[in-house]
């Protein structure tokens, strides 16, 4: 029997302006011969033992293929705001997000829960203001966060589409990691604010990560009266979309999914 080997290896505390966030750590799953991202978990225990599989050894498989894992982090300081975002497209829906904006905060945890990214977030911004810098940054963060774990895209379905029911309220979203950030956006929210939250950075925010992760995105409102539930709704529904198109096909683990070969701005990667 082989024996998996489990290794912690810390990085180096992280600053927000002048506030320290807890220091983030990779954990290195020998086991699946892959890195793992985790912040501030409870070590996991030992991989249990599989079951024998009733399939041929050449059966491709997403759970024995090796691969890079899919997890990144990004930290992007202006004058305006300072944002650090961890990402692991293949996570558990683990969250910790602290953005300063608590509706925001509340609808991060819908994506992370609805589409199975752990995700850890803290931003500082210029609050008094208002919340439009800190709001439209978190999302470009979150969009190279994403971009950067999905890599060159080898192996994922690529497309992704939910359609999500809150109530009285049923929301649409449609994507395509195409590598041609476009979005469409048909919420019709019905006041200004929910809480203290403006509800015009809703299209903010899907606008900033679209953008900076390189897809198309297409929001479409079925039915909705209460804005809370507009806004919830398009979150679970884009959660689920994404978790959709950034599954790995086990059909074309080795493969672009694109006829022409290649789905990503090399460019972009580089921030």
């Amino acid at each position: 029997m082989v024996r998996s080997l489990l290794t912690f290896v810390p990085k180096p505390p992280l600053l927000l302006s002048n506030k320290p966030i807890l220091p983030l750590t990779a954990l290195v799953c020998r086991h699946r011969s892959t890195w793992r991202c985790a912040t501030n978990s409870p070590a996991p225990g030992p991989p249990s033992t599989p079951l024998a599989s009733t399939k041929s050894a050449s059966t491709p498989s997403v759970h024995n293929h090796y691969r890079p894992a899919r997890c990144a982090s990004i930290s992007r300081q202006t004058r305006e705001t300072s944002v650090s975002v961890t990402v692991d497209l293949d996570g558990t829906g683990q969250c910790d997000v602290q953005t300063g904006i608590p509706f925001l905060d509340h609808m991060l945890h819908q994506l992370s829960s609805h589409g199975l990214l752990d995700l850890h977030i803290r931003a500082d911004g210029d609050y008094w203001i208002d919340d439009h810098h800190t709001n439209e940054d978190v999302g470009i963060t979150l969009g190279m966060a994403i971009a950067k774990a999905l890599g060159d895209k080898k192996g994922i379905r690529r497309f992704g589409h939910f359609v999500a029911p809150l109530d009285e309220s049923l929301i649409e979203v449609v994507l395509d990691f195409s590598g041609r950030p476009h979005v469409e956006y048909g919420l019709q929210i019905p006041t200004e604010k929910v809480g203290k939250y403006d509800t015009q950075l809703v299209r903010e925010f899907y606008m900033a990560v679209a953008g900076n992760a390189q897809m198309t995105l297409h929001v479409n409102q079925r039915a909705g009266l209460n804005s809370h539930h507009i806004i919830e709704a398009s979150f679970k529904a884009f959660a689920r979309a994404m978790r959709m198109a950034v599954e790995l096909d086990p059909r074309r683990l080795d493969s672009i999914p694109s006829s022409k070969g290649a789905l990503t701005d090399d460019v972009a990667l580089q921030n």
